[in-house]
């Protein structure tokens, strides 16, 4: 006979894809989190070529890791760790980031007191403040992070597991980004609210690599792809709406290639070579030189241009990708089990 398994507060899922160098720090945050409420710990590992999951066997957690390389995306590891959890609530933690005490104790509080609330965030407090990714993230002052009612929980939150259920899954195993977005307009097209509670739940360290060189990671690993991967898995469905309404990039990067598209008809135009050659200049030149006029400054902006340009192209290119049934279960193993559960 089977034993009946421990009832389980909260479960906390780290996604992780070669982050040995912070995993530890992670792990150690997320143990100490749920120690206050009652729960249980689970690495989500995206087929890590580091000492990733060597490092997070020394802690009673659970692992479990993709069966299947090929399947790595933002949205597949999230999913991975639900699929293996048994929490009442569901929190997601990224394998950079490192949970602040006492986040947990008031979002509960907060979820039993609000019945309407599927999901509640706090603070991502970033750590990185140099590189211009996250220069410009800060300046942007998204209203989704600040506190209160928000459309979406970027950086992770606490989630009803009931509304995840309803919801049909917790992320959608083919985005390679926007997994949180998606998710948020699922849940808020069945009518539950989300909300972000004044308070710090997490550091996040984010990525040290160059600029430049991380927007050729994005499209290298396709995580630039998630904005039209989205929109493609939206289309016909009733939360398409919400996400039209809630991505003000898409009209940028809409915008972006309707700039392309002006670009290239410039070979066209009935004018004198030289004239279509000084236009074509004239035309490129104009949204870098908007952007210096409004961020003061020219590096900042050649930045913001060029990251446009990748992920307009990134649109197009997640549009015109094929995906699996979102439901579909995702193939895995379980490569450890906390000790207390396996001494049962």
């Amino acid at each position: 006979m089977n034993p009946i398994p421990s009832p389980c507060r909260v479960s906390v899922v780290i996604k992780a894809l070669n982050e040995e160098k912070r995993i530890e720090a992670t792990v150690e945050s997320a143990l100490r989190a749920v120690a206050a409420v009652g729960g249980e710990v689970i690495l989500a590992d995206s087929y890590s070529s580091d000492r990733t999951v060597e490092l997070a066997g020394a802690y009673p957690i659970r692992i479990v890791q993709l069966a299947n390389p090929e399947e790595r995306c933002c949205g597949a590891g999230p999913q991975l760790g639900y699929q293996h959890s048994r929490g009442d609530f569901v929190y997601i933690l990224d394998g950079d980031m490192q949970m602040r005490e006492g986040f947990l104790e008031q979002a509960l509080a907060f979820l039993d007191t609000h019945p309407d609330v599927a999901g509640v965030g706090g603070r991502v407090v970033e750590q990185n403040t140099e590189s211009l990714e996250y220069m410009a993230r800060g300046e942007r002052a998204s209203a989704h992070l600040q506190p209160g009612h928000v459309d979406r929980l970027d950086g992770g939150g606490l989630y009803r597991r009931s509304a995840i259920e309803a919801a049909g899954y917790f992320s959608d195993r083919n985005l390679h980004s926007y997994e949180e977005f998606d998710l948020a307009i699922r849940l808020r097209a069945l009518g539950w609210r989300l909300w972000r509670l004044p308070l710090d739940a997490a550091n996040h360290f984010g990525h040290d690599a160059p600029p430049y060189r991380l927007l050729v990671r994005r499209w290298r690993t396709r995580y630039i792809c998630g904005l039209g991967e989205l929109v493609r898995a939206a289309a016909g469905q009733p939360r398409l709406p919400l996400a039209l309404r809630g991505l003000r990039e898409l009209r940028i990067y809409l915008a972006v290639l309707g700039w392309w598209a002006v670009l290239a008809s410039v070979a066209l135009w009935p004018v004198e070579a030289s004239w279509r050659l000084a236009l074509f200049c004239a035309i490129a030149a104009a949204p870098v030189l908007l952007m210096t006029w409004r961020k003061r400054s020219l590096t900042k902006a050649l930045y913001s241009v060029v990251s446009w340009c990748f992920n307009a192209a990134g649109l197009l290119r997640g549009l015109l990708r094929r995906q699996r049934p979102a439901r579909e279960a995702i193939a895995s193993r379980v490569l450890k089990e906390p000790a207390q559960e396996a001494a049962h």
